[in-house]
């Protein structure tokens, strides 16, 4: 089984703030991770391989420091690493994004499952997987909860609803977005940090490898753009309730009535 879970490196939003006259994140001196849902997607990929043999590779599109998030995924037990870096991809959106993912993954050639995060905590359109599934017109499963069975060219899996769940069968391949719920990502081993850090090295590849037309790609390629970043004024300060529950629920109701509220 040949496995492809596409991923991404974002800044630890906690941290991140904005400049208050660019309007533009402020990524310097911040953090970078592998996003989430991201990881999820990796370790049930990881998992997959364990239990039906085959391999995982991991696929990115970012500069070149996106190198240490590919580093991880090795070292958490992918086989092969690929970053998608060329000034052709800056500036894309989710449909530029997806379309430059949906090249490498047919330079890429054979694959049974295609794994993507449900959404990136950076931009949280939850739109890469699902385009990409158009691009490359396969079948698609989002909100992957539970993988129940593997099996004869089908995944029968559980979808996550806002007011249930669905168990889908669906045809391979397919590309698969994951949530939270699947599982608990595993550390990397020490063995698998020494391999992914010495040993091992992701593969470069640029827009003219994956044969993407620069028109297509980044900026250019890119229908939706963001006009403004800005932070919300503060509407007001919290305040704090002291004294016992009782006392405190009390204060509570007096305040919520004095503001017409109850």
């Amino acid at each position: 089984m040949k496995i492809v879970v596409c991923m991404k490196q974002v800044p630890n939003t906690n941290e991140v703030k904005i400049n208050p006259k660019t309007g533009t994140l402020i990524r310097e001196g911040v953090p970078s991770i592998i996003n989430p849902d991201d990881k999820n997607a990796l370790e049930e990929a990881i998992k997959l391989k364990e239990q039906n043999s085959g391999t995982v590779t991991v696929l990115t599109m970012g500069p070149p420091q996106a190198d240490y998030a590919l580093r991880e995924a090795l070292a958490m037990g992918a086989d092969e690493a690929i970053l998608l870096s060329d000034r052709v991809f800056a500036g894309a959106d989710s449909w530029a994004t997806s379309l430059a993912l949906a090249k490498a993954v047919q330079k890429i050639g054979s694959y049974d499952l295609i794994f993507c995060g449900r959404q990136a905590i950076d931009g949280d359109t939850a739109q890469v997987g699902p385009e990409l599934a158009e691009h490359l017109n396969l079948p698609q499963v989002t909100y992957v909860k539970k993988i129940i069975s593997l099996n004869a060219g089908k995944v029968v899996v559980e979808r996550a609803m806002e007011d249930g769940h669905e168990v889908i069968e669906c045809k391979l391949p397919a590309v698969l977005t994951a949530v939270k719920e699947l599982n608990v990502p595993r550390y990397p081993s020490v063995g698998g940090i020494v391999d992914a850090f010495s040993e091992k090295k992701p593969a470069v590849w640029n827009g003219e490898y994956i044969g993407a037309n620069p028109e297509e790609m980044g900026l250019k390629g890119s229908p939706t753009q963001v006009k403004r970043t800005f932070t919300p004024p503060v509407k007001g300060v919290g305040k704090m309730l002291s004294g016992t529950p009782k006392e405190a629920v009390t204060t509570l109701i007096q305040e919520l009535r004095e503001k017409h509220i109850l």
